[in-house]
């Protein structure tokens, strides 16, 4: 008793007293809900409501509706501050997905992407309830009405989503500038490629048959974990594929193989007429790993959402494609040797399409740690860099740039011998205002040309440095490219951001929530990703 006793008078002097202790227990039991994704009636589970007794007998629990007023107040404080950063940037991308709950409501998710003080800032802009069909029109409307809400719609530079059909016609419909998602596109390669492998699919079907007998079998559960210990090996559970990913196909490869004599000793003691699979499909299940693994760490490399990773795209792909040319020619199997030229084949064919796309051709231009190295061929370069010369004269000629960058020329003075026009009427102003107009172009596209020439001139920086750091240091000397590294470096080469907001709304509409309104549902994911 005299201990708290003592507990209570220390948060009286510390705090300023009772209503202060119990606002701060308020906020803390705000944070809980929102960070945990609790429901608003956890306030009156007995078995919570005895352990904040138990902490602070002083402290009255508030009821569920004051809860969620407290839950929507913070959010409005929150969305305030969120509206006032962002409007602030200069430049965002946006990425945009559609998720369907367990009760079926259908919801729209859009994230916004934009560098602020050498950082790249990531923030939910919201996740609206979306009953409409899913027409392009339809979602259109949508976001353009979250893009006013937020004061953005001039400032968008790039839309990243998945390659549906409604979601491109959504992009057009808005007129923005469209990026595929990558984690899509190289989901649509590898799985085209893969069923176009003669023997594969076989083989992935027997994999499955062994994933599924020790997956649904507590017996062979318990066998395989009884051999593995014998064997000296970690607990290692089978992983089964999912049709739509073509990554947790790799993934059951890999677990398969590496598990696969303590599989074959389970096995070997099963009464099961699953066929085991042999030393010899092992050799090509070996070699086919091989060669996915690069678009495997690709993928995982290119979804760090707190990275600069839209720059990253033509160079990963690039090494790939390297990689995958290595390889073939030390690959021994006809199956694994298939595999490796359908990938080829199609890598070849993303990499031609995304060299001919400003909005990857020109971050990567702008990152300086690849610069030009992220391209395939001498012509792609030259093209990247006349975009991004005239992108650069774009910015010069709009004159908001407050720093002179040193060594450009300066603006044409008028000539000393140079004569006034006599005539009354003018009659030479057409002529003289071209004569002008062609100057300052050309000026501009020198100008553009010498900042441009001179950065790329540069050493490169490390392939581990920050490229926002360098941009924040060399923003004196590259004035203009500074500029135009905050439009074209936010945009993410992923609709991760996205789905990984449904991944966290699948956990707050479970069977225990799943009576939320969808308003209170973008409150909370708004709070849990933006504070």
């Amino acid at each position: 008793m005299k201990r708290r006793l003592e507990r209570k008078v220390c948060w009286l002097d510390t705090s300023g007293g009772v209503a202060s202790r119990k606002k701060e227990l308020d906020e803390a039991l705000v944070d809980m809900v929102v960070k945990d994704c609790q429901p608003f009636t956890v306030v009156n589970d007995q078995g919570f409501k005895g352990l904040v007794k138990l902490l602070d007998p002083s402290y009255v629990l508030p009821t569920r509706q004051a809860l969620k007023a407290m839950v929507e107040e913070r959010y409005q404080k929150a969305k305030r501050e969120a509206k006032a950063l962002v409007q602030q940037a200069t430049a965002v991308s946006l990425t945009a997905d559609m998720w369907t709950s367990m009760n079926m409501e259908a919801y729209l998710a859009v994230t916004c992407h934009f560098i602020a003080d050498g950082v790249l800032n990531t923030t939910l802009l919201g996740v609206e309830h979306f009953p409409k069909s899913h027409t392009a029109l339809n979602m259109a409307r949508a976001k353009g009405a979250i893009m006013e809400e937020w004061g953005i719609r001039h400032k968008v530079t790039c839309l990243v989503t998945d390659a549906a059909s409604n979601m491109l016609a959504c992009g057009r419909e808005l007129h923005l500038k469209q990026a595929v998602c990558v984690a899509h596109a190289i989901n649509l390669m590898v799985k085209k490629s893969m069923d176009e492998t003669p023997g594969l699919e076989n083989l992935r079907s027997s994999a499955r048959r062994i994933v599924t007998l020790f997956r649904s079998s507590t017996t062979a559960k318990e066998r395989l974990s009884q051999m593995q210990e014998r064997m000296g090996r970690p607990l290692h559970k089978l992983l089964q594929e999912v049709e739509t990913r073509w990554n947790s196909t790799y993934i059951m490869l890999e677990r398969l193989h590496s598990e696969r004599e303590a599989v074959s000793a389970a096995m070997a003691s099963l009464p099961s007429e699953v066929a085991m699979i042999t030393a010899m499909e092992f050799s090509i299940i070996q070699e086919c790993l091989g060669v996915l693994r690069p678009f495997n760490e690709a993928t995982v490399e290119l979804s760090a959402e707190k990275r600069v990773s839209a720059s990253k795209i033509l160079p990963l792909l690039k090494m790939v494609s390297l990689n995958l040319g290595e390889q073939l020619a030390h690959i021994h199997t006809d199956m694994a040797k298939h595999l490796t030229k359908n990938l080829q084949l199609r890598l070849m064919e993303s990499l031609s399409h995304y060299q001919k796309t400003s909005i990857l051709t020109l971050p990567t231009l702008l990152d300086p740690r690849f610069k030009t190295l992220g391209f395939l061929s001498p012509s792609k370069i030259e093209d990247a860099i006349k975009r991004l010369t005239t992108e650069c004269g774009l910015v010069i000629g709009q004159g908001n740039v407050g720093l002179q960058s040193p060594h450009l020329s300066t603006p044409a003075a008028v000539h000393e011998d140079e004569e006034p026009s006599t005539s009354s009427g003018g009659l030479w102003r057409h002529l003289d205002a071209t004569v002008q107009r062609t100057r300052q172009t050309h000026n501009t596209t020198a100008d553009a040309i010498v900042e441009v020439q001179r950065y790329l001139k540069e050493p490169h920086i490390n392939r581990s440095d920050d490229p926002l750091q360098y941009w924040n240091t060399h923003k004196p000397l590259y004035p203009h490219l500074y500029i135009l590294s905050l439009k074209f470096l936010c945009t993410p080469a992923f609709s991760v951001p996205c789905e990984r907001i449904f991944s966290k709304a699948g956990e707050v509409v479970s069977k225990k929530r799943n009576r939320l309104s969808p308003k209170v549902l973008e409150q909370i994911l708004f709070l849990n990703k933006n504070t």
